[in-house]
């Protein structure tokens, strides 16, 4: 994983999809790590999934370390997951644990625990949120679900994307319904007084690329 970090931008988890959210926050020890890789190893069958928890964990603090951020995906997905522990609160632990290794944490897709991905991305420095996937999903409802995340998360926490995996035109449609939903919001904003034409150009511009480029040090466009 270390060699990785000399052509990577961020590391991505899915333990989520493997155990859940709820695991131990804490770094597992040498020994523990050991002894879990050598169960696995010896009863694994053939291209079966990593799911052990110690394991899960030591690859997880490993990412951390490398000072890289450090993405994770919560809230819904694929059937293969339990939803109740993809909520992302309860990483809340882990997040208060992973800080003194300055890693910048990614909270993915959310729903439809985007608004508490907005409190942790309001109440920990070193935390982000990114609705990619969702308001693909919900349709029409993406201005409200958007405005629903940013209750609590600051304008400078939140980034565009939309894990469009399968058919290229769905890069299409999910950036048609980002860019939509919140030009709505901001025009609104800047109609009832709220907000200057200036504000909802530098908050767009921070969403649309401007705070991805600072977490995953990208060049500017």
């Amino acid at each position: 994983m270390h060699t990785a970090t000399r052509t990577a931008v961020a590391f991505k988890s899915v333990v989520a999809y493997r155990h859940g959210l709820d695991l131990d926050p804490g770094r597992p020890a040498a020994t523990d790590v050991r002894a879990a890789a050598d169960r696995w190893l010896a009863a694994r069958a053939p291209g079966e999934r990593l799911r052990d928890p110690v394991l899960l964990r030591h690859l997880l603090w490993t990412a951390a370390g490398t000072g890289l951020p450090l993405q994770l995906h919560t809230g819904f997905g694929d059937p293969d997951l339990c939803l109740h522990r993809c909520d992302p609160l309860l990483l809340t632990d882990f997040i208060r644990a992973v800080a003194p290794t300055r890693c910048r944490l990614v909270l993915l897709h959310t729903y439809p625990y985007h608004r508490g991905a907005g409190y942790l991305a309001h109440a920990f420095p070193h935390v982000y949120t990114d609705v990619g996937l969702t308001l693909t999903h919900v349709g029409a409802r993406a201005r409200a679900v958007l405005a629903e995340t940013l209750e609590l998360a600051p304008f400078g926490k939140v980034m565009f994307s939309t894990d469009a995996y399968g058919l290229p035109e769905l890069y299409v449609v999910g950036t048609r319904l980002f860019t939509e939903a919140l030009s709505g919001l901001t025009d609104g904003w800047v109609r009832d007084g709220a907000w200057t034409a200036a504000d909802a150009r530098r908050v767009t511009a921070m969403i649309g690329s401007g705070t991805a480029r600072r977490v995953y040090g990208l060049a500017p466009g």
